[in-house]
């Protein structure tokens, strides 16, 4: 026991022993406190089971409670093994018991909180020693007490099971002791094997060993001794710090160690792996003190060269990076279909992690769409579309600016072109910029020194160019950049690429949209017109308006939708547009109107082949309104309900049949709705584009067309102007249509009716009324034209149609003569032949007349004819 490793095998069994006794200890504390607390749980939970137990509070309520319950208790009692189980009523007479002879007595224990529905647990000294006991009340279904349940155990029977355990503890820590015993005894005499019996040559010829194994090494170490004093350096360290011979057994700030790693050694705090330049070598450098560990006090440095392993690691950084780059260049260019947002893109990747500044100059075809010619040595100008860099003033050509000429044929143009620019060398940019010296100066004095050219090519035609531009950054482009800009360029190229095609498109669907759309208002007198349209921000889409004018100084305003973008909905859009037209020139009503739209659309997507594209979502709203009796007869086919602004400036959408969607409604009819409108108010007819978004829903945006609307005395193009400020900025997600049209009611005093009988003689009558009339509003020299229509068309009109037959002139912009009756049986005008004695009286009409024709109504038909008047009437 003298030897060090005898003191150690007596500490450890020590320390086992005080270990098993204490987790003896601890285990007999766990073993009673849990038995403690599984009584507490075993009681309560049998108690409420039983009083839980279907039928138990009917058993309370019962004319004999102990017939049902006593048996029932028992079997508890035994198969829960618990003391007993006790069910007592609300005055704490027993029901039940293990002895007879307690039943009908009152309980003893504390019952009281348990009446009031509260389960008690309480641990007491019974005549069998110390128990625990739950009492818990029995719920009826009202929510009323009917009794109590007691159920006791005591920890007698807990602590048996403790004694039955105690032999398996005691015996498991005598196993678990002769277990560490025995280990310490072999790891005691392992140690006593390994360390007796080493004599001085033994011990001579290890620190041989030791001393070869630490010169050979290649690590520098450096041992410093508690004092500060450096007592080894093995000649790996010796070649990396150049140490003198001497240096050993000196204070370490007089060894000649760098001044870093001598603060280092010194501070004798760990260090991991600092790197410390020595001359032109990086070294990483470990410090740890060597009496942490029980050795002498003092400190070891380690040192490791690591020059050719950082120029490795800085090589692989460089390449992550670049690829990091690239896949940055992925995800971030060409994230808009826009040519000049792809350009700023490319210029904000590079700048300032490849470039310090970085320029894109672009063939001026494709900002339009257009591809550059593909001819041999066809030059063309590039133009900038974009320049990013570390400051905002720099002497490159700013955006817009033409930057010189080039060819746009691959085999033309050549390869990458990378060029250092020392001071005196203007030449090389000359080239680049149309022989201009003063500006080749100024980048030259700007302090850019070397510059990489890189064509941005696309299907074998050269879009424009990529410069790459380094000033602050000392290192030039070498090959390595050349390839990386090659990649990221062609990775842009395909984006620009993209944007300019869909440029391309994107232009031939508004020039073929805007062609289709009216170029202007027709003229007439009863509207005050303004009008709207903005293109959707992902492309020409297919609203459309337009305003025609109908027989009688009438009006019809037309607002449509068709669903989706691009070419198809500009095409569909101009045929349903033309369709309207056509309609509208047979005067029909506005639900007839949008019924025959709608059969021709269902006509056009049956007739259409397979790899036709169907008319599907197309909307339609038709107006008429009427001057003369100051109404509106509009029908809605699927389409936003328009807003009325009344002359006080009150807001209404009028409650109108919205009708299904043109080409899917099967035949089903449409509805009109006549609305009386007085002089000065405004009609507002949208698409769905203005009042829909993706940022709000249809409600909001109606709200907000309402208060944008919402004040009296603005004109129709105040109203648009409005409106459209409502809209956030930029172009919207959809087209927007909007047509404002202010009422107007034609003077009455220009307006003049006769009521005519069905007699012949009737129609002088009628002819001198009308020459009459006319002479009052100074049109004496259209008396006998119209003197003339008007006794032709009178004159059928007594002859051939039925009651009630009109007489009605309009002076507006033209004379208007009207002549109505209730018969649906239009006149057809005929080419009479020389020998035939009637049947020139409507040809003569149209000779005579600028436009006639005939539209019916709900009580027969008109028959209308237009003179223009000269001077034409003052308003």
């Amino acid at each position: 026991m003298r030897s060090i490793a005898g003191q150690v095998f007596l500490l450890q069994v020590v320390l086992v022993l005080l270990l098993a006794v204490a987790a003896v200890v601890a285990l007999v504390l766990q073993v009673q406190r849990d038995t403690n607390q599984a009584a507490r749980s075993r009681t309560l939970s049998v108690a409420q089971t039983f009083a839980n137990a279907p039928g138990t509070a009917a058993a309370l309520d019962s004319p004999d409670p102990t017939a049902v319950l006593q048996p029932r208790a028992e079997a508890v009692r035994k198969a829960a093994d618990v003391a007993f189980v006790v069910v007592s009523n609300t005055q704490g007479i027993r029901y039940t018991h293990p002895n007879s002879d307690l039943i009908g007595k009152r309980i003893l224990g504390p019952y009281e909180k348990a009446l009031q529905g509260i389960p008690v647990t309480a641990e007491l000294d019974a005549s069998v020693g110390p128990a625990v006991d739950s009492t818990v009340p029995v719920f009826r279904s009202d929510g009323t007490v009917a009794g109590v349940v007691g159920v006791e155990v005591t920890l007698r029977d807990i602590d048996q099971s403790v004694s039955r355990q105690m032999p398996v503890i005691l015996g498991s820590a005598v196993g678990a002791l002769l277990l560490a015993l025995g280990g310490s005894a072999l790891v005691n005499r392992r140690l006593s094997r390994q360390t007796r019996g080493l004599g001085p040559a033994e011990m001579t010829r290890m620190y041989a060993h030791h001393d070869a194994v630490l010169h050979a090494v290649r690590e520098g170490v450096l041992i410093v001794d508690g004092k500060g004093r450096l007592v080894l350096a093995n000649d790996e360290a010796r070649r990396l710090l150049g140490l003198p011979p001497d240096s050993e057994a000196r204070p370490v700030a007089e060894s000649g160690l760098n001044s870093r790693i001598a603060e280092l050694l010194e501070s004798g705090q760990p260090t991991t792996d600092e790197v410390v330049p020595v001359s032109e070598r990086l070294l990483a450098v470990n410090v740890r003190g060597t009496g942490d560990s029980g050795g002498p006090p003092g400190a070891v440095a380690t040192l490791r060269d690591t020059t050719d392993l950082r120029a490795v690691i800085g090589r692989a950084e460089v390449v992550r990076e670049r690829l990091l780059l690239l896949y940055e260049a992925g995800a971030r260019i060409g994230s808009t279909l826009d040519v000049t947002t792809t350009a700023e893109e490319l210029t904000r990747v590079a700048t300032p992690r490849f470039s310090d500044f970085a320029t894109v100059d672009l063939a001026e075809a494709v900002f339009h769409g257009d591809e550059p010619s593909k001819s041999e040595g066809t030059l063309v100008e590039m133009r900038r579309a974009a320049v990013a860099g570390l400051h905002e003033h720099h002497p490159l050509y700013p955006l817009g600016r033409v930057t010189g000429n080039l060819p746009t044929s691959t085999g033309s143009l050549g390869g990458i072109e990378r060029h250092s620019l020392p001071t005196a060398d203007v030449e090389t940019l000359l080239s680049w910029y149309g022989r201009d010296p003063e500006h080749a100066e100024r980048i030259i004095g700007y302090g850019f020194h070397s510059v990489l050219g890189v064509p941005m090519h696309a299907r074998g035609v050269v879009l424009g160019i990529v410069n790459f531009w380094r000033s602050e950054n000392a290192a030039a482009f070498d090959e390595d950049d050349e390839a990386f800009a090659q990649e990221l360029v062609a990775r842009a190229a395909v984006s620009v690429d993209n944007a300019r095609r869909y440029t391309r498109e994107h232009e031939t669907a508004v020039t073929l949209q805007r062609s289709l759309l009216p170029r202007g208002m027709p003229e007439q007198n009863a509207l005050d017109l303004a009008y709207r349209y903005v293109p959707a921000e992902a492309g020409v889409g297919g609203d459309w308006f337009d305003v025609i004018a109908l027989p009688g100084a009438r009006v019809a305003l037309v607002v449509g939708d068709v669903v989706g973008h691009g070419l198809h909905a500009a095409a569909t859009m101009g045929r349903l547009r033309t369709a309207v037209q056509n309609f509208a020139a047979l005067d029909l009503p506005a639900d007839e109107l949008l019924a025959r739209l709608d059969e021709l659309v269902s006509r056009i997507d049956q007739e259409g082949g397979a790899d036709s594209a169907e008319i599907a979502g197309a909307t339609c709203l038709y107006a008429i309104y009427d001057p003369v009796a100051g109404r509106c007869s509009l029908s809605r086919a699927g389409h936003p309900s328009p807003a009325l602004v009344l002359p006080d400036g009150s807001v209404h959408f009028p409650d109108s049949p919205a009708g299904l969607p043109l080409g899917v409604g099967s035949g089903l009819p449409f509805e009109a709705v006549d609305l009386d409108l007085p002089e000065g108010s405004r009609i507002v007819l949208y698409t769905d584009g203005l009042v829909e978004a993706r940022s709000r829903d249809i409600d909001e945006g109606m709200e907000l067309l309402r208060r944008s609307l919402g004040r009296a005395g603005r004109t129709p193009e105040e109203t648009c102007a409005q409106v459209l400020a409502m809209l956030p900025s930029g172009s919207p997600d959809d087209d927007v249509a909007l047509l404002v049209a202010g009422t107007r009611v034609l003077d009455p005093s220009r307006v003049a009716a006769w009521d005519v009988e069905r007699d012949p003689a009737a129609v002088s009558h009628i002819r001198r009324e009308v020459t009459d009339r006319l002479s009052a509003w100074g049109l004496d020299e259209e008396a006998f034209v119209t003197e003339l229509i008007l006794s032709e068309l009178l004159t059928n009109a007594v002859r051939y149609g039925t009651d009630p037959i009109r007489v009605r002139l309009l002076y507006d912009r033209t004379l208007i003569c009207e002549v109505s009756d209730g018969s649906s049986t239009a006149p057809h005008l005929r080419y009479a032949a020389s020998t035939d004695e009637g049947g020139r009286g409507l040809f003569l009409v149209a000779q005579m007349a600028d436009r006639w024709g005939t539209r019916y109504t709900e009580t027969g038909k008109v028959i209308w004819s237009e003179q223009t008047t000269v001077p034409p009437p003052d308003r």
